[in-house]
């Protein structure tokens, strides 16, 4: 079981932890929501729970919960810009289907 990072979502993750001053990491997970059924959860992580996984990637450590893993093995995160836009693009392999609008998935 593995998550990964590009370069560029490492180098973008390694930036807002300094900014921010602490951090043990980025945690991923899933949550239900949406038309599709799971959505993504991102955030900043201040600790590491005892029944979390975790990744080391580019000098950047992902944290997963064992409940979340199922969804995200395998999954590379990136993160891209697009005009104006900017942010986080997972790279799922256990996604079956997306909705329309691309805020949630099925697996």
């Amino acid at each position: 079981m593995a998550i990964t990072l590009t370069p560029t979502a490492a180098n973008r993750v390694a930036e807002f932890l300094k900014n921010r001053g602490k951090g043990e990491g980025l945690r991923l997970g899933v949550k239900p929501s949406g038309c599709s059924g799971m959505a993504y959860v991102i955030e900043f992580a201040d600790t590491i729970e005892d029944t979390d996984v975790t990744f080391v990637d580019h000098g950047v450590t992902v944290i997963v919960d064992n409940k979340s893993l199922i969804y995200l093995d395998g999954t590379e995160l990136d993160f891209t810009k697009e005009g104006l836009n900017e942010g986080f693009k997972f790279n799922n392999p256990n996604v079956d289907a997306e909705c329309g609008c691309g805020e949630s998935f099925t697996v």
